[in-house]
Parts: C-alpha cells; sequence; structure tokens
C-alpha cells in the first residue's frame, strides 16, 4: 500500500491571512473503535474553523484521520485529541469540531468541541435581505 494512515499533520500558508474567513471539512469515513467492546465506532466528523497563518493539508488531514481506525476511544476524548492536534498545527483564530456517532445500542452521540485564539473577536455576522 502506497499511503498509510499517520498522526504527522501538515499545513500550508494561509493564501489570505489578512481576512477572516471560514473553513469547512467534511468527514464522513471517520472510524475508531469502542475502548470497551473492540467494536468498530463510525462518525462524521465536521471542521469549522478561521485560519490565522496556516491551514491543515487535505491530504494529511485525511491520513491523520485514517490514523484512528485500530485505536480505543471514547468518543468525547476522541473528539477534544482531534481538536487538540489540529489546533496545536494551525493555530487558528478559531475552530470547532462536531463529531456526530452513528448509532450504538440505539444512541446516538454528537461531541462538540471549540476552541477560540483570545486574542480574536469574531466579526459580525451580516444578514442580507
Amino acid at each position: 500500500m502506497a499511503t498509510k494512515p499517520t498522526k504527522d499533520l501538515e499545513t500550508f500558508d494561509n493564501p489570505m491571512p489578512e481576512r477572516d474567513y471560514t473553513i469547512r471539512i467534511d468527514m464522513p469515513e471517520f472510524t475508531c473503535l469502542c475502548p470497551k467492546t473492540g467494536q468498530p465506532d463510525f462518525a462524521t466528523l465536521h471542521l469549522e474553523y478561521v485560519p490565522n497563518e496556516q491551514c491543515v493539508e487535505l491530504k494529511a488531514l485525511k491520513l491523520y484521520i485514517w490514523a484512528f481506525r485500530e485505536e480505543g476511544h471514547f468518543h468525547e476524548k476522541v473528539t477534544n485529541m482531534i481538536l487538540d492536534d489540529l489546533v496545536a498545527v494551525t493555530q487558528p483564530r478559531f475552530m470547532r469540531l462536531t463529531g456526530k456517532f452513528n448509532v450504538r445500542g440505539g444512541l446516538y452521540t454528537e461531541v462538540v468541541a471549540e476552541h477560540r485564539d483570545p486574542d480574536w473577536t469574531a466579526p459580525e455576522y451580516v444578514t442580507l435581505p
């Protein structure tokens, strides 16, 4: 296999660091293992962030997400771990990661974790007529 999972995240320079804008990435194929049963857990991860100087590179993100496939994690922990890793490499103005985990035992779990740079103020949202 030429491509393998890795926890190495890569970034590239934000092409418009002078502007606040939002990047949204959906990752519908996230899997990890239940730490209690060893059974697979499936989720869609929704990443939203306002970059500062760096953006996350998509192929590296795909391989990073793939690296969790054989690891056991609680939903709450893995969502926060991924957010922490992404914040560490990109240092965004704002970042939100939502993990929407598939049904297990009749229960759906959604975990939302956020990071906000304390020096950043969100722009006022404009509602157009």
